[in-house]
């Protein structure tokens, strides 16, 4: 084999690109000095393309296929560089192959929430996030306006340039929308294919690419916003206030009863609930018809003090003593005091309580 036979065969004969990446947009073939061998295989797989570039200029381009590389099939690189009658010698040239493949699993969000009026809450913030998939549209343009003499460039290149353009249209769309945050889930496919096109619009022309799919996966409120909606959706599901709370007072009352290590406190606690639940028993329509209620005494004081377990509960309101005395939590010989008594009293000897406990009973019967 003589020397220019051993160069011939060092030279590129094969021109491929073999993508296990899934996320290259363009890829530069590598070559000695440039120079690839006239009759070269050119072989361009389903879901690429490949450009020559001729100093600086972009020469002929290649759908997927099979190609011999020589002057009727490189007119386009022939009149460029000059070959009027062919070539035989190696030629310099720059191939770059284009994915035009869906690059897919793209995510995007809100870096910082947008700020936006809601017709119901206000000024609120909002956050959203999801996923797109962008693909080369126009290779010359991605080659001219994103490549440059770079030897490879991926979807990570591209990526943050999409984000902002997406964010940027997403506020936008928001703003003029004038959607309630809460009807905003039900617009999450419109609202989608909505921004797509938007985002579409900005880079078709100038960088080549196409955004085949973009989805909101999800528009989140601030917390303490999402907190009062859960406060309110309780109160919906809990419905009557009013039976919620005679609820309450009864749990408190079994708790106060079943805990007689509390002491003072939880005897306390369980003739304040008592009186209070005496006051809600006795209104009209609590089981069906009004409870009968004794004759309440003519004036009372507004400050008693009743002695519990040896320990003094109080001050109660004349309102709250009758509750209690109705509700059985203050007997006759339950010892209470007020202002201008001289000392503790039995509340069955007291004048002002003595009518709350309703008529005397009568004495028994004689033995016949």
């Amino acid at each position: 084999m003589g020397l220019f036979d051993k160069l011939r065969g060092e030279l590129v004969d094969i021109i491929e690109w073999i993508d296990d990446s899934r996320h290259t947009l363009v890829w530069r073939f590598p070559r000695y000095q440039n120079e690839i061998k006239n009759g070269a295989q050119l072989i361009v797989r389903p879901g690429q393309i490949a450009i020559f570039v001729h100093r600086g200029q972009i020469a002929d381009v290649f759908e997927p296929g099979n190609y011999e590389l020589k002057t009727d099939n490189l007119p386009i690189l022939s009149t460029i560089a000059g070959w009027k009658y062919g070539f035989n010698s190696p030629f310099r040239s720059e191939v770059y192959f284009v994915s035009t493949k869906q690059i897919t699993d793209l995510k995007w969000g809100t870096p910082n929430p947008i700020m936006l009026r809601d017709p119901e809450f206000g000024p609120i913030r909002i956050r959203a996030f999801g996923t797109y998939a962008v693909k080369a549209a126009d290779a010359k343009a991605l080659l001219t306006e994103l490549v440059g003499t770079s030897q490879e460039i991926g979807a990570d290149a591209v990526t943050e340039l999409l984000r902002s353009i997406i964010v940027s249209s997403f506020a936008e769309l928001l703003g003029s929308s004038q959607i309630a945050a809460l009807d905003l889930a039900a617009k999450y496919r419109e609202f989608g294919e909505t921004l797509r096109k938007s985002v579409q619009e900005k880079i078709d022309d100038e960088y080549g690419l196409e955004i085949p799919q973009l989805i909101i996966v999800n528009i989140s409120l601030p917390e303490a916003v999402e907190k009062a909606m859960d406060t309110r959706t309780s109160i919906g599901v809990i419905g009557d206030m009013g039976k919620f709370q005679q609820y309450q007072m009864g749990q408190a009352m079994t708790a106060a009863a079943e805990n007689p290590g509390g002491g003072g406190a939880a005897e306390g606690m369980g003739l304040g609930v008592g009186m209070a639940m005496a006051g809600r028993m006795m209104q009209p329509g609590m089981f069906g018809q009004a409870a009968p209620v004794p004759a309440a005494p003519p004036t009372l004081p507004s400050a008693w003090h009743v002695a519990v377990n040896g320990q003094t509960q109080g001050p109660y309101g004349a309102d709250q003593v009758a509750n209690g005395i109705a509700a059985g939590q203050i007997t006759k010989a339950t010892l209470v005091w007020t202002a201008g008594m001289p000392g503790w009293v039995a509340a069955g000897q007291v004048p002002q309580l003595a009518a709350a406990f309703g008529p005397p009973a009568p004495p028994p019967m004689p033995p016949q």
